[in-house]
């Protein structure tokens, strides 16, 4: 029993449902050692001596004695190799199916090896005679080199397989998903298993909601992704290099990728880190676009209760004057927790709440679990029941597992027809007045006082008709659930673009929506592992996601609270939150000065709302993520790889949040070029360090000389700020806008500036006017 499973039991025992879940825990446990198909005695293999080669479009196949290997260069540049007739599909990553081959990529003997190799446009691929697999730059230098895969058969079970490989001694690794730990990851091991930490967690903690087989490897040699296309139950085991005094004598970082079955394939792609994202999104799906509203300041609590708090807090931040996009119900809104219901008594009026709070520019967003009450008449489970959309174990038993409601039952969202069904009920969302959906607990969770918190490994599911079981199942439960959601919201109101952001996950849901922290602690570990999902996410390709402001699991201090919302007010999902029980949220609580501080990063906000709004359609178009580490375009800058308190906002605006209790003052890490603040109007140049103010009221916040960020003026309409370039130097920005919900073209104007005749000109491509105010900064009067 590990400290996790202890903490669990302390927390049941006593509870409500402290039997249920011991029970849970029991049955699930019994489940699966019942069902589960007992391993046979293991045999080891390797894949032996290469037999030979077939060419093939973009690549082919080297057969070795025990096995075999594919390798296919796609048109974009992203290679696949699948061993053991492993192909790219069916894929739940994959956007579009498989790229066309690049035919000009060919497989051909390697006279300096014995071996063979693929060259492509962006990366050579050399195959040894005993399996090994290196990928190299066009010019030679290595990137990763895999030794040979090794199996262990054991029929009727699956086969496990391991593989490691080496990377250069300089070379950093960030993503696998939502890490507390990051965005560097440091050495050690990461479990790939999509987990609920059982309640709020910190930086030590994982692995937690979003894990996914994606690492972005940066070095001097040059940036590549890794993705291992495989949704079993893994571990990710990373090692770090060392650099020799002299060459010869470094020894490289190391990676060991285990799965507990599945296939072995993966894909690799190269060049600097936007580009990596904008092959990686190609592969596995732009990021959806929020619509404009989603990107402005959210509140939300467990525990609102009824319609009355629900407008006494909304009445609080408009008497204040303080902006609110959205309002989030969570399961205290629902009828003894039930999905697609509504707590009549509480909340009598929903519709006519939703369009009070809309006149005033305020949303409602609803959270969804996936959990349905096993209870007859409940529409949801009857009409589940009839459409045989719950999972089932092997002996064709409706699996039931124990979450808010009670005993609860679980949609089979591997299967397209309970797809459709599940994302019928949304237009009883829709009807209640709610713009969008949270969807919570779908891991999927299902309490147990001990164990994995989860449904049985053995249960069934459809796997879009080709059937398998949860091991392989869990990690796309959350993925194919937010696929079910922003399909049928699409649907249902086709002229607006759906809002949905998921707590679980996998690679590809950028698709569907965003993510967020989950039950992140209150504390300052908590504020600095909120920064760390956010970047990792980002790398991911997952570029909407935030933290809950303040924490999830207690009351922050004043100092806290501030330092939290400064932070947000700059990630792409801004929202509060907080646990029940957990104290308020509403800036008004912490104090007058609090309130000021709070007043103040909100407004901020709002004058960045045009800024943001391009960088989600930047998102949208390339992958690129609205946050960004501060190597972005200097990856070989190790210096700056090693910041992880520190973010750019697109490529205008570096952001040093203050993430230290007490502190009014930080070391800023620059990268090259001149750098402003945007408070004082001081320049700075990088590369290097400077120690700036960092006082309650604000946060540290720098803006590259020559860009042009479009903001929000005093009547809302959007002007040019712009940050004088260095002399003899230019700059540029863009500004994209549309509707703002719909799916109405953009419209992109792209501005330059440089220097004339002593003053800076912005001009703006294609037309003879600029069209909008400007304002010139960072020029000495």
């Amino acid at each position: 029993m590990d400290t996790r499973d202890l903490a669990r039991q302390m927390r049941f025992v006593g509870s409500a449902g402290g039997w249920r879940a011991l029970w849970a825990g029991w049955r699930r446990y019994r489940t699966d050692g019942r069902d589960l198909p007992r391993r046979g005695a293991e045999r080891a293999r390797v894949p032996g001596v290469a037999l030979g080669a077939e060419p093939a479009p973009g690549g082919g196949v080297v057969r070795f004695a025990r096995s075999a290997l594919r390798i296919r260069v796609a048109m974009g540049g992203a290679v696949f190799c699948g061993w053991d007739g492993a192909e790219p599909e069916p894929s739940y990553a994959l956007a579009g199916g498989c790229p066309e081959a690049d035919e000009r990529a060919v497989l051909e003997p390697d006279l300096k090896t014995d071996g063979w190799r693929v060259v492509s446009e962006r990366i050579t691929v050399v195959v040894s005679r005993h399996g090994g697999v290196e990928f190299r730059t066009p010019g030679g230098v290595l990137l990763r080199a895999e030794s040979p895969p090794r199996w262990w058969d054991a029929p009727p079970g699956p086969a496990r397989w391991v593989q490691r490989s080496r990377t250069p001694a300089d070379a950093e690794v960030f993503g696998l998903g939502g890490r507390a730990a990051g965005p560097r990851l440091p050495q050690g091991a990461y479990r790939l298993w999509n987990t609920d930490p059982g309640g709020a967690f910190g930086p030590g903690d994982d692995p937690l909601y979003v894990t996914m087989p994606v690492q972005l490897v940066v070095a001097d040699a040059g940036c590549h992704l890794v993705f291992h296309d495989n949704t079993w139950d893994g571990r990710v085991t990373l090692s770090a290099g060392v650099e020799g005094a002299g060459s010869g004598h470094d020894r490289p970082g190391g990676c060991e990728v285990r799965f507990e079955g599945g296939p072995l394939r993966y894909w690799v792609m190269t060049g600097p880190p936007g580009r990596v994202l904008r092959t990686w999104t190609a592969l596995t799906g732009r990021p959806a676009l929020p619509p404009r509203w989603a990107l402005g300041y959210q509140h939300a609590r467990w525990g609102f209760g009824s319609e009355r708090e629900v407008r006494r807090v909304v009445a609080g931040y408009r008497e204040r004057g303080l902006p609110l996009s959205a309002v989030h119900l969570d399961i205290d809104h629902l009828e003894g927790h039930r999905v697609f219901t509504v707590d009549e008594r509480a909340f009598p009026d929903l519709p006519g709440l939703a369009r009070e709070l809309g006149e005033h520019g305020t949303r409602l967003v609803s959270i969804v679990d996936p959990a349905v009450k096993a209870e007859p008449g409940l529409a949801a489970y009857d009409s589940g029941t009839a459409a045989d959309a719950f999972v089932r174990d092997a002996r064709g038993r409706v699996v039931r597992g124990v979450v808010w409601p009670g005993e609860a039952v679980f949609p089979d969202f591997t299967d397209p027809r309970v797809r459709r069904w599940w994302g019928g009920w949304y237009a009883e969302r829709l009807e209640r007045g709610f713009a969008g959906v949270w969807h919570d607990m779908n891991e999927p969770t299902s309490f147990a006082a001990f164990g994995d918190p989860s449904l049985p490994r053995s249960a069934r599911h459809a796997m879009e008709g080709r059937g398998g079981d949860h091991r392989e199942a869990h990690n796309v439960y959350g993925l194919a659930m937010a696929r079910a959601g922003f399909e049928a919201l699409r649907e249902l109101r086709p002229e607006q673009r759906p809002f949905l952001f998921s707590r679980a996950g996998w690679a590809g849901m950028q698709r569907y929506g965003g993510t967020w922290s989950g039950d992140v602690a209150t504390g300052w570990p908590g504020l600095r592992a909120s920064l760390s999902l956010v970047l990792g996410l980002g790398l991911c390709g997952v570029p909407y996601s935030g933290p809950d402001v303040g924490g999830f699991s207690a009351l922050p201090s004043p100092e806290l609270y501030v330092r939290w919302l400064q932070l947000a007010a700059y990630l792409p999902f801004f929202r509060t939150h907080s646990a029940i029980g957990a104290g308020p949220r509403e800036p008004w609580e912490f104090g007058e000065r609090a309130l000021e501080c709070a007043r103040a990063a909100l407004a901020e906000r709002e004058r960045l709302r045009p800024y943001l709004y391009t960088l989600a359609h930047v998102a949208h178009r390339t992958g690129a993520p609205y946050a960004r580490p501060l190597w972005w375009h200097d990856p070989r800058d190790r210096a700056l790889r090693g910041v992880g308190d520190a973010f750019l906002l697109g490529d205008a605006l570096l952001v040093a949040p203050v993430l230290e209790q007490g502190a009014t003052r930080r070391a800023v890490r620059l990268p090259r070029g001149r750098w402003y603040d945007t408070v004082t109007g001081v320049a700075y140049e990088g590369p290097g360090q400077v120690l700036l103010d960092a006082p309650l009221e604000r946060i540290v916040v720098l803006a590259r000389a020559g860009a042009v960020l479009p903001v929000a003026g005093a009547d809302s309409a959007v002007e040019l700020e712009v940050w004088a370039p260095a002399v003899g130097r230019t700059g540029g920005g863009v500004l994209i806008d549309d509707a703002g919900d719909g799916w109405q073209e953009p419209v992109t104007a792209r501005f330059a500036t440089r220097w004339h005749d002593g003053a800076v000109v912005v001009e703006r491509e294609g037309e003879q006017e600029v069209g909008f105010p400007v304002r010139v900064r960072g020029v000495e009067s």
